[in-house]
């Protein structure tokens, strides 16, 4: 039924350019958020098992997301038991979602209506596994009001306590709502899987909504992995997108780490373009992605070009050598998967400081307060600077600042700590130009046949 509705509503809002995506994730994304989600727990997945265990989506939609975790895990394990919990605003997909749920023999009463935002459907619950798709870059100020008083009324006892993200943008809300609903670790803990876009890794300075929010969640160790996915993957938008994977029982070997994997390239292009989305992951594609999670390792992805141009991919594993690029074409070696510790997203905004000086150039000296006889900032010339959390902050001026502004100092009242994801920093590779003789012998080149097309054009 979800399939079916999804369908519809794909092509009836083509029809009037309404944002289907809105509605349904694509299936190959919630197989491997679900794939991801499940790997590391090998007793759920174990034949025979009668496990029982309960998985909450507050942006429920028709409900995809529920039904493929449980027919992933009953797949897996059919003595196991999923008991399903969402929430959905739109009217519709919660109809087909309760409806849905009925012929899967779930309690319709586990499914709310309403905005999970400001009137959580589900106030007391703990959940085992979470998923959720919100709605990338909508703004949130219909409910600003309710989210507001809940931030400053009851801080860290309620949902938000973190921070509150900018009105734009409210994909980070939902994901503080999420860890609000994760069971303490001591009574088995929770796994989530949330899509994001790029904005949530890195907007926002020190000290602001965004990134409190997450300093909140790598200081206290929660975010498991983060996998970039292939842009046009969405049917509403072709912007790039990410999953991110949350606990609060990670295994031993993943505290304190990480691990971040670009599966920007694990797509094959499908035949016929639905919307926005062109490309899909396949069943290896997934299989890899989540092989190389589940193994906590660390891979570069070899990328072969023969002669005519024909590409195919290859995972190198730590201390594997790449492959040797066939006749005539080339081999290229990026990363691919990298564990890297909580700190090294962190750093330290500082507010260096110049001193006023008069027409003279002497530096003007505080007459009174805590600036007496301290030479005074110059607001012109005030500047800021980000250190990273492992760097002594006297060694990064000593270095950095000191040498091209001798008289510069730090307000350290002003220093603030900050956090952010640069994601694609991490898997940046140079590629150096061109020699400078092959690039003039193509300019040569170019320019006789231009000036051969003018001449027969004059003849």
């Amino acid at each position: 039924m979800g399939l079916v509705f999804e369908e519809l509503i794909r092509k009836f809002a083509e029809i009037s350019n309404e944002t289907a995506g809105e509605h349904f994730t694509p299936r190959d994304v919630i197989k491997l958020m679900v794939n991801l989600l499940f790997i590391e727990d090998s007793d759920i997945l174990t034949p025979g098992t009668p496990a029982v265990r309960t998985i909450y989506d507050p942006t429920a939609g028709t409900g995809g997301m529920l039904s493929v975790a449980a027919e992933h895990l009953l797949a897996h394990n059919p003595a196991a038991r999923l008991t399903m919990f969402g929430q959905e605003l739109n009217d519709e997909s919660y109809a087909i979602c309760k409806a849905d749920m009925l012929i899967k023999g779930q309690d319709v009463r586990n499914i709310v209506p309403g905005n999970t935002l400001s009137e959580d459907g589900h106030p007391t619950q703990k959940f085992d596994y979470m998923l959720s798709n919100p709605p990338f870059g909508v703004e949130w100020k219909k409910v600003e009001k309710e989210v507001r008083r809940e931030h400053e009324q009851k801080g860290f006892a309620g949902r938000f306590g973190p921070g509150l993200p900018r009105i734009s943008d409210g994909s980070l809300l939902f994901l503080l709502h999420l860890l609000s609903k994760m069971r303490p670790a001591q009574e088995g803990g929770s796994r989530i899987g949330i899509v994001l876009n790029g904005s949530p890794l890195f907007t926002g300075g020190a000290g602001s909504g965004e990134s409190e929010i997450r300093r909140h969640v790598l200081e206290n160790d929660l975010l498991e992995a983060i996998v970039a996915l292939p842009t046009d993957m969405f049917f509403n938008t072709g912007i790039a997108t990410y999953v991110w994977i949350l606990t609060n029982r990670k295994p031993p070997q993943r505290r304190g780490l990480v691990q971040l994997i670009d599966a920007s390239a694990f797509w094959q292009k499908m035949r016929r373009s639905l919307g926005s989305k062109r490309k899909e992951m396949g069943e290896e594609d997934i299989a890899a992605v989540t092989r190389l999670f589940g193994d906590a390792a660390e891979a570069d992805l070899a990328t072969i070009t023969d002669a005519a141009g024909k590409t195919s991919r290859v995972i190198l594993r730590a201390g594997e050598a790449p492959p040797a690029a066939p006749e005539g074409g080339r081999v290229k070696v990026a990363p691919l998967s990298r564990l890297l510790r909580n700190e090294v997203f962190g750093y330290r905004q500082i507010t260096v400081e110049r001193p006023l000086r008069d027409e003279a150039g002497r530096i003007v000296l505080g007459q009174k307060g805590k600036q007496k006889g301290k030479p005074l900032p110059d607001p012109a010339l005030r500047d800021t600077e980000s250190v990273p959390l492992d760097q002594d902050i006297a060694d990064y001026m000593a270095r950095e600042v000191l040498p091209h502004a001798p008289d510069a100092w730090v307000d350290e009242e002003k220093t603030r700590i900050g956090y952010e994801i640069p994601f694609n920093r991490f898997f940046y590779v140079f590629e150096p130009p061109r020699p400078l003789e092959a690039i003039d012998a193509e300019l040569r080149e170019v320019t006789a046949r231009i000036k051969a097309m003018l001449e027969g054009l004059a003849a």
